[in-house]
């Protein structure tokens, strides 16, 4: 079952619960007014339950941001799902998740995250029209929307490098921590383009994949946070961006996949003051769900190409604007995300035409 409760910061916030499945967790519904509320589904675990409850409404309001930031016609949302502490069928739970999706009628639109994949979405396409990042098909857009976050990723370090020391990727080094699915891809650019690689994995197995395929240093995850890089990119989870972090670290940009990097915005500032140029993640990572979007409303694979080859543009908005008024970065880019968020909700709302 699932139950709409109060929350302060959301539009709507829906309790899963089904004890059949396994299923527990909240869908976070932060903003709906640029069209229906589109994010992923996080699958991992938490230590209680308000934790998730947290995590689902911070990533919600990301989203909102993101998705306005790139100029999506969709809202703000997010799933989080608590990982089972007992044997659960996984096809049972996912199909019970796609029918507490279904219920609220395209409110909200799921596709893939960290601790799912494209084949948890064809499960909970079963039982829900509303999923994306599905199985791709006859060349559409679809399938694991990573290789899209990491492009777009890519396309902002580039821009922003050249903003803030004037050079190529070719003559620069990267540190990246985490090496999921976002991270190897990213890696896999980054070396394309010539950049020299230093890498944080906690699987050693990984972190070996990308010392030999992309002749990366590797490095501990605590160490690769001071690492002797121009720039470091945070691809894990978010929080990595500490008090601590800003005081220590030696790169001199930050731009990577990860969300939410920053503990708290105040350390946005401690990096403007240390002349560290903040690339903020909703910005720069949302290749992903420019794809989701893409293949829930029928646009094509150029479509989505050519917006995410538009974030470094985008990013420079935000950096443009922030050396302008004298302001972090984070600062910029949420005062220009809430004046997208308010231009939306004053225009004309328009039924989507989603795709079957």
């Amino acid at each position: 079952m699932n139950n709409t409760l109060y929350s302060p910061e959301l539009e709507r916030l829906v309790r899963l619960e089904d004890s059949k499945s396994g299923l527990s967790g909240y869908i976070a519904i932060h903003s709906s007014v640029a069209g229906p509320a589109a994010g992923g589904c996080r699958f991992l675990s938490y230590a209680c339950d308000e934790d998730a409850r947290r995590d689902a409404a911070r990533l919600a309001e990301g989203m909102s941001y993101k998705n306005v930031m790139a100029g999506l016609p969709l809202g703000g949302g997010k799933a989080v799902i608590r990982l089972p502490d007992r044997p659960f069928d996984r096809e049972q739970l996912f199909r019970a998740f796609g029918q507490a999706v279904e219920r609220l009628g395209g409110a909200y639109v799921t596709a893939e995250d960290v601790g799912t994949s494209v084949e948890d979405m064809d499960v909970v396409a079963k039982t829900t029209r509303h999923v994306a990042g599905l199985s791709p098909r006859n060349g559409k857009p679809g399938g694991d929307p990573s290789l899209w976050t990491a492009l777009g990723v890519k396309t902002a370090m580039e821009s922003a490098a050249q903003l803030r020391f004037g050079k190529n990727l070719s003559e620069l080094t990267v540190a990246v921590q985490g090496l999921g699915h976002v991270g190897f891809e990213l890696c896999r650019l980054l070396y394309e383009a010539g950049a020299k690689l230093i890498v944080a994995e906690p699987r050693a197995d990984l972190a070996a994949r990308a010392a030999v395929a992309f002749d990366a240093q590797i490095a501990n995850c605590r160490s690769i946070l001071d690492a002797k890089a121009d720039i470091f990119a945070p691809c894990a989870l978010g929080g990595v961006l500490t008090r601590d972090t800003a005081l220590h670290m030696r790169a001199r940009l930050v731009c990577g996949a990860a969300n939410n990097q920053l503990a708290s915005p105040e350390v946005g500032t401690l990096l403007a003051e240390r002349g560290i140029l903040y690339a903020p993640d909703y910005v720069v990572n949302a290749g992903g769900i420019v794809n989701v979007a893409a293949e829930y409303l029928g646009w094509s694979t150029q479509d989505v190409r050519d917006k995410v080859e538009t974030t470094g543009e985008r990013l420079l908005d935000v950096l443009h604007l922030a050396e302008k008024a004298a302001i972090p970065t984070n600062r910029a880019a949420d005062s220009l995300a809430r004046e997208a968020l308010l231009t939306a909700r004053s225009a004309p709302h328009t039924e989507l035409a989603v795709t079957a």
